[in-house]
């Protein structure tokens, strides 16, 4: 291997651990809170993980060992069925992310009607709306004998086929691309573009709240009131900031290859390795990245991945702990509480100030 396959070969590493650490999280925070797992956009997050998982896990080493060997992998119809698994997860990951963001538009849009508008159920048939128009892409690539080792992406996935069947083959890319990422591309910035239209006018209601309230109470503190401000300004761009940031990573890691595969179809073009290997490795960042963007770095995941770690720390204390022992000190404490002269006597006027505080332990 070269220094760019080196490198190539090493952020290829790095994205497939996050992509199985963080989408492990994900299902885990599912399976451990019937909270999360309950609602429908519960249903759409363990569908988009565990896609990202099989991912990651069936398709990712073999990407790995074609960018270290440069060939693909030697046992009968293995590279088939990879690029079978890697032309049905990648179009459903796309539609999973604007089928989540059509979840949020609704639950933002509507907030009173959103339980009846999309249940779980109504979930899982737009769930099974996805996989069906990804089966029947990777079935008919499958059908044509269109999947097999691409060596400009070092990967088991679409290839060209020979010159007599390019134009069919042209026409089922174009599909396949217009399907599963400018629909999806369209859906996300719709929804997105109403999201931010709602939390807007939510905004300017707080703000209108909040500059009454500041003139109201003019003798406030200057500092207070610099704080009022500066959270109001806040409020102001942190919808913006979210939306911004789902777009410009379905952007990021999805347009590279799409460009790259629409452009592999004119006939003097040559895709560099270098390159189409490297718009192969941020289509699968996606599924490193998605996990933060819509899991865990959100309230609900934070609060399950807390009660799960203080569980495993209730179960790995031993008797002899530092937290069994503060337990002994609290029961001390109590115990000196209860032998204290109660106020109205005089023996100890300095133990009349301890209940204020030490009845918290």
């Amino acid at each position: 291997m070269g220094p760019g396959e080196t490198l190539l070969a090493g952020l290829l590493v790095m994205v497939l651990a996050v992509a199985l650490l963080s989408n492990a999280l994900v299902l885990l925070c599912c399976a451990y809170s019937s909270k999360l797992r309950t609602r429908a956009s519960g249903v759409l997050l363990v569908n988009l993980s565990l896609g990202h998982l099989l991912l990651a896990a069936l398709d990712m080493p073999f990407t790995l060992l074609g960018v270290m060997r440069g060939r693909p992998p030697s046992a009968p119809g293995a590279c088939q069925a990879i690029g079978f698994l890697d032309t049905f997860l990648e179009s459903n990951s796309a539609l999973s992310v604007a089928a989540l963001s059509a979840d949020q538009w609704l639950a933002v849009g509507f907030p009173l009607r959103y339980a009846g508008r999309l249940r779980p159920r109504d979930a899982v048939l737009l769930l099974g709306c996805a996989w069906g128009q990804s089966l029947v892409f990777s079935v008919a690539a499958l059908g044509c004998s269109w999947l097999g080792y691409s060596s400009a992406f070092a990967s088991c996935s679409l290839r060209l086929p020979p010159e007599p069947e390019r134009p069919r083959f042209a026409a089922f890319t174009a599909t396949l691309h217009a399907m599963g990422f400018a629909l999806p591309l369209a859906v996300i910035c719709l929804t997105s573009l109403q999201v931010h239209r709602v939390a807007r006018s939510h905004c300017q209601r707080m703000d209108i709240v909040t500059m009454k309230a500041l003139m109201l109470l003019a003798d406030l503190h200057p500092s207070v009131r610099q704080r009022c401000l500066i959270q109001q300004k806040r409020r102001r761009h942190r919808a913006t900031r979210k939306i911004g940031i789902s777009i410009a990573s379905f952007l990021i890691c999805f347009a590279p290859y799409v460009v790259t595969r629409l452009v592999e179809l004119v006939p003097f073009v040559t895709v560099n390795a270098h390159w189409g290997i490297l718009s192969k490795c941020l289509t699968y960042s996606k599924a490193a990245a998605d996990p933060f963007t819509y899991s865990l770095l959100r309230r609900p995941f934070r609060q399950v991945l807390a009660g799960m770690a203080r569980q495993l720390l209730k179960r790995t204390l031993r008797p002899g702990s530092t937290h069994n022992s503060s337990l002994d000190l609290a029961s001390m404490v109590h115990q000196l509480l209860k032998r204290a002269p109660r106020p109205g006597s005089t023996h100890n006027s300095s133990l009349d100030l301890m209940p204020a505080w030490c009845t918290r332990c």
